[in-house]
């Protein structure tokens, strides 16, 4: 019996023995948030600068991710009577279900604050910079992109709005950080206890590629700076071309398009292909502009090109070193001075930008002329500004003699009242160019030039 009895207790014992020895799975990334593109802008309708190109990569079996830095809730409304908070309620709604028409389902808001300027530093403030940061870089490792879509970092004559700038600043940021694991280490930590309400459990993740469209009037400088993409082909499982794909998406944004789609409905089928891709709302292709690869490839190949399943170390920017300046000097400010020192710090130098800076106005408004005056010397300085501008242009303030004090660099401004032109003027108007020369003990110690172009309408500096 005592034989027997011994045996019986392994028999019973052999299951939990098995059970010891097997390893238990540890949980993985939910793979359901893994994507190929994570496109950044800054209000719902934006996509709608790549949506072509996202039908095209949908239809190629890519998936698409896409993040709102606002809800747009400053935008007009062209269906109802719900502004604000409410606004940007329906305008989220609007956005999941244009996007739902080509597939895309994951889609993110930050909790930046619509805000009409075209100064990037005033939208960077407003979306309280750091926070938006913080959730974009965590959106960044949650869907482990293998490229960032976003809008190009700079001042452009065009729409140039300091939103959509503020959303690629805020990308080529979180491409730069998200690998990095010192960088908001508090979403790496892993949960210390059951139901941990702190910490994320996240990894780093290096995006391999960063691309950018363009938010200007004139694309010339842009072509050769990256791949283009037809935006009149057809994908092999439908009978609409990518251009109308992006249309259907569109419709979505009835409070802000409405009147265009009513347009739309009194037109066939060959005048809306006219008007889309022939004026002004589709060209015949779409222009990125490559702003990095972390994986080799050409300047104008595929988007995808030299792109391979798995993660890729950290890659820290090389940033460029900062020119040395005089010890007495005068410099453009603002979002100008500040892009000069974002390009450089993020190794980007060789993304297109206007030279002089430019920016487009309303006529009858106050051009600003924002300016650093540096003075490294142990005494005093006194420096004159003197003021070039168009006849009609009237230097309201700013110009005379400042004095800055040792060791000092000093805000200074120049303010020019606009003048109020014509309709047919202010549509054929070439830039006119704004020129302050800083002197200092008989000497010129910078020239600052702005390119300002006349507009009817124009979002506020």
């Amino acid at each position: 019996m005592p034989r027997f009895g011994s045996i019986f207790l392994f028999v019973l014992m052999l299951p939990l023995a098995i059970a010891a020895q097997e390893s238990k799975r540890l949980p993985e990334p939910d793979a359901r948030y893994k994507t190929d593109i994570l496109v950044v802008v800054a209000h719902p309708d934006d996509e709608g600068a790549a949506t072509p190109y996202l039908a095209r990569a949908m239809a190629q079996g890519k998936h698409v991710a896409v993040v709102f830095g606002t809800r747009g809730n400053s935008g007009a409304n062209e269906v109802g009577e719900e502004q604000a908070a409410a606004l940007g309620a329906v305008r989220e709604i609007e956005a999941r279900r244009g996007l739902s028409t080509l597939g895309i389902t994951n889609v993110w808001f930050l909790d930046g604050k619509d805000t009409a300027s075209q100064n990037v530093l005033q939208s960077l403030s407003t979306w309280n910079h750091g926070v938006c940061l913080q959730q974009l870089v965590r959106l960044v490792r949650l869907t482990r992109p293998e490229v960032i879509l976003t809008f190009l970092p700079g001042t452009f004559i065009g729409e140039d709005h300091g939103d959509h700038q503020a959303a690629g600043v805020l990308a080529t940021e979180a491409f730069d950080l998200a690998g990095n694991a010192v960088v908001f280490p508090e979403q790496l930590a892993g949960p210390t206890k059951r139901l941990e309400a702190l910490f994320d459990n996240l990894r780093p993740w290096q995006t391999k590629k960063i691309y950018y469209f363009a938010d200007a009037a004139k694309e010339d400088i842009f072509h050769g700076q990256g791949p283009q993409y037809s935006v009149k082909e057809f994908p092999k499982s439908s009978k609409q071309p990518y251009w109308r794909m992006a249309l259907e998406e569109f419709r979505a944004h009835e409070t802000q398009a409405k009147s265009f789609f009513d347009t739309l409905r009194k037109m066939d089928e060959a005048q809306i292909e006219k008007m889309v891709t022939s004026e002004g709302v589709w060209t015949d292709s779409l222009y990125f502009v490559r702003g990095k690869s972390l994986v080799g490839g050409s300047v104008t190949g595929d988007v995808f090109e030299g792109i391979a399943p798995g993660a890729i170390p950290a890659v820290r920017p090389e940033a460029g070193s900062e020119p040395p300046l005089p010890e007495l000097s005068a410099q453009l400010a603002g979002p100008w001075n500040y892009y000069a020192d974002f390009r450089r710090a993020h190794g980007i130098t060789h993304l297109p930008h206007p030279e002089p800076p430019e920016i487009a106005l309303q006529a009858g408004t106050t051009l600003v002329i924002p300016l650093w005056l540096n003075n490294q010397t142990p005494t005093a300085q006194q420096i004159t500004l003197s003021v070039s501008a168009p006849d009609g242009w009237t230097v309201a303030s700013g110009a005379g003699q400042f004095t800055v004090g040792p060791k000092q660099v000093a805000a200074a401004r120049v303010e020019v009242t606009l003048p109020v032109s014509g309709e047919a003027l202010l549509k054929n108007a070439e830039p006119q160019e704004v020129t302050v020369q800083a002197e200092a003990n008989g000497r010129s110690i910078g020239v600052a030039t702005l390119r300002v172009a006349l507009r009817k309408r124009a979002l506020p500096q």
